[in-house]
Formats: structure tokens, sequence, C-alpha cells
């Protein structure tokens, strides 16, 4: 070799080896920026009683105008009449005009609490043994900390996607309460929303006891939220002194008809799909049974061992409903003159609520206790599932593949209910592909002392960054 040549080769060497550490400390400041982000939104109360949506929303904006956004591409929408409600919404735009959008939602309300009863401030990001702990740690703030991170580095690297990249970050899905956030912009501001598909919360990975990934799900479609109220009124009567018509004993033996009751099981496309992916993790009999409800069976006996197996099956396998709250009588010595009673339902896609209540009511089988709705009816947001075609499962399933390779990507229905129900319902098809795993015990999520481990929340930006990427780039990137 020419001695130049070695030279040269050297020369290159030693530049190569003085630019890793550099390259190290950009990627450390630029997860740095994102801690700060994560931290910032977690400290900002967004409860619907006590919070503000709207000042999350606005440090969200901040960040992407500081990576380059430009005012008019970034926007926080506030209802007139709901200035702490506000919802985050941004885009990059597309070079293909034929491609349309896609959307990447995520809600930025948290779930109220009771700070007393948390072992740590739930609005203090606290890092401890590996994990984050602050309300909306996991749900939702981690993914829209991540979406909006995503965003500002696609920016800064100068990121020209081929179809639009659009962001919305709503407020509302917690409670539904003063503003459903996504239905305001679905009704009043339609073009932040609009879009080929969209990605939000809904599909974790699982953890085992000990933090090894198990599988990753991915959300097909979601169950409907309905609550039904029960109720029965009679004369009472001194307690020393009863009839033989106790409404509260009548209202007993509804509860108990109601409780045993299992609606019929109809199992979708995406449950099958769900149970031929799970069977090769199972053994023995519940092996056999997913295998072949996954195949397309309908034998009843497989089904009613797959839905005696775990309440997560059964809820994906039928609709269901529950007692959820009681209020009846007025003294410890009089028979009770009224009681009611809630009874919560989670709707398969595709059934619609009439259609449930006629069942209730059956089951009910008693005239004189009144069947009516006690939450907004949206017979319009109970349609089937979107389907999960290739071009929005293959780029999942490959990079999820580079990150937890050999973690089984399963397509499941949602038993519990988000946002997403909406944007189905305008058109939007929606799936749940969140890249955070939790663990076994849900993380405190709704509950007490939520958290999420560390390596979770840094494993999910990189997962969500480069599926944005993999959506959006041009054919072969």
């Amino acid at each position: 070799m020419p001695s130049g040549t070695l030279r040269n080769t050297g020369t290159m060497l030693i530049l190569l080896a003085a630019s890793c550490p550099m390259v190290a400390l950009a990627q450390t400041d630029a997860e740095s920026r994102f801690r700060t982000l994560y931290r910032d939104l977690i400290e900002t109360d967004s409860s619907p009683t006590t919070g503000s949506c709207t000042s999350v929303a606005e440090k969200g904006r901040a960040y992407l105008l500081e990576a380059g956004f430009s005012s008019t591409d970034t926007e926080v929408v506030i209802a007139p009449d709901l200035p702490r409600d506000g919802n985050l919404v941004a885009h990059i735009p597309g070079t293909d005009p034929k491609a349309e959008p896609i959307l990447l939602l995520a809600h930025i309300d948290v779930v109220p609490v009771k700070k007393g009863d948390w072992q740590r401030d739930p609005f203090k990001l606290i890092e401890e043994n590996g994990y984050f702990y602050g309300r909306g740690t996991v749900d939702d703030k981690a993914m829209a900390a991540i979406f909006v991170d995503s965003l500002a580095r696609l920016k800064k690297e100068g990121f020209r996607p081929r179809r639009t990249i659009k962001l919305a970050l709503t407020c509302g899905e917690e409670s539904g309460g003063r503003l459903r956030g996504i239905r305001y912009l679905i009704d009043k501001r339609p073009e932040t929303v609009k879009a080929a598909f969209a990605i939000n919360e809904g599909g974790s990975g699982y953890l085992d006891k000990d933090g090894k990934p198990l599988t990753f799900m991915v959300e097909g479609g979601q169950k409907a939220y309905q609550d039904f109220k029960l109720t029965a009124t009679g004369p009472g009567a001194h307690s020393s002194r009863p009839g033989p018509d106790n409404i509260l004993t009548r209202m007993g033996a509804v509860l108990v008809r109601v409780g045993e009751y299992r609606f019929p099981a109809r199992i979708g496309s995406v449950t099958r799909n769900f149970f031929a992916r799970s069977a090769p993790s199972e053994t023995g009999q519940t092996a056999t049974d997913m295998k072949a409800v996954g195949a397309g069976s309908d034998d009843p006996a497989a089904i009613a061992r797959l839905s005696a197996g775990d309440p997560v099956w059964n809820a994906m396998i039928r609709t269901t409903c529950v007692a959820t709250l009681i209020n009846g009588g007025h003294s410890k010595a009089a028979l009770a003159q009224s009681v009611e009673v809630n009874v919560n339902c989670r709707i398969l896609p595709g059934q619609s609520v009439a259609e449930v209540r006629e069942q209730l009511t059956r089951v009910v089988d008693d005239p004189a206790i009144t069947i009516a709705d006690n939450s907004p009816v949206l017979d319009g947001i109970t349609g089937p599932s979107p389907e999960l075609t290739p071009e929005i499962l293959g780029p999942i399933e490959a990079v999820a593949n580079e990150i937890w390779p050999g973690v089984p990507v399963i397509p499941g229905v949602s038993p519990g209910a988000s946002d997403g129900r909406f944007l189905n319902a305008a058109g939007v098809p929606t799936f749940g592909a969140s890249g955070v795993f939790r663990d076994p015990d849900g993380n405190g999520v709704h509950g007490l002392n939520e958290r999420l481990r560390v390596k979770s929340l840094l494993d999910a930006r990189t997962f969500l960054y480069r599926l944005i990427r993999r959506y959006t780039a041009g054919k072969g990137k």
C-alpha cells in the first residue's frame, strides 16, 4: 500500500474516532430535551377538576416552534367558552399531493387524583429504581410527548415526508365532561384530523414479571361504552311490617340475572387473528382452542373454555354488561321507596346500542323496573373495526422486530374505549400502536402511583419515530 494511502487512512480513522463522542453527545442532548418535554407535560396538571389542557398544549407547541415549526403549522385550538380545554394541532406538509396524510393522535388530559393517597407527588416527575412516577406517565402523556418530540426531530433533520404528517393532542378523553376534544376538531376543524389513518394509544406491549417483553399488541378495534340506568320504585313501608314486594329484593334478583347472563359470542376477524397468533405462546387445550377459533371455528365448547380462561379474552369475544353503582333506600328502619343501579356495557364493534338495550330488557324481565340510557347514546360510534391491512400492520411488524426481535405482534380488540372510536366513525381508520411495554399489574394507570419503566419510554420513543418515518417516506426508504 502506498505510504500516502496509509497516511490518509490513518487520518480518516483518527477523525472518525474523534467524531464518535460528538455523535454520542448529540444523541444524549436529544434525549435530554425529550426528557425535559416529558417532565414538563407530566408536571402540568391537566385533570378536569384542577388542571388545564391548554397549558400542556402550549408547552407542546413551544417545543415545536423551537424546533423550527412556523406559527401557521402549529395551533392551540380552544373552544370559545372553555379556555382550559385546549387541543394542540400541527403538521409537516408532504411532498406528494396525491398521498393522503397520516394522523398522530394522543390525549393530554389525565384522570383526577387524590394527592394524599399517592406515595409521591402525582404532578412531579420522579425517576426512581428504573421507573418514572407521575400521573400521565403512561396514559397518555408518554405518547403525546413522543409524538411532539418525533415531529421536532424530523423538522430539525430536514425530513420531507411523502405524505403529510398531522398531529392532534386532544383534551377530554378521560372525562368527556366539558369538552371532548376530538369531537370538537371533527366538527369544527375537520381539516386538522382528516387522514388516511391514525395511530393512537391502545396497543401496548406486555412484559413478564422480570421485565422481559412477551407480546406486542396492536389495537385493531375497540368496544363502545354505554351506561344504562335500572330504576325501581315503590310506596315504602315500616320495616317492622314488610310486605311481599320489597323493591331492593326485586332489584337484587334482577342483578343476579344480569350478572349471570352472557351475551352471544361475536368473533370478528381481528379477534380470530388474535387467537391464531397467540396460540403458539400457549400449551395444551388452550393452544388447541385458540388455533381452532383463530382458523374460523365456532365450536361452542372451545369458545366457552377461552371465555372462562381470561377476562380479556371473554371481553374480546362478546359484549359485556356489569352493574357498577347502586343507590337505594332512605332509612335503616324503612322499606326503600326507590333504587337505582348503573349497568355499564362495553359493546363489540358492529353491534348497536339499541340491540344491547333490547337484550338487557329481556334479561331484566321485570316490567316494574325501567331501563333508561345513562350516558350519551353513541350508536354511530359502534361501527365495524377498521381493517388491519398490510399497509398498516407491515411497518409495525418490521419496526417492532428491529427493536424487540422475536416478540410476536398480535392484533386485538380493546375491551375499553378511547378517542379512536370517534375518528373511526368519522371515516378515519384508527389503530393502537403505542410501543409502550407495560408491567403485568398495569402500572397504576387510572389508579395510584402511576409509573412507567424508563427503558419502556425510551424504546417507545425509538419505535414511534421509526414507524412515522416508514409510514411517510418515499417508496423503498
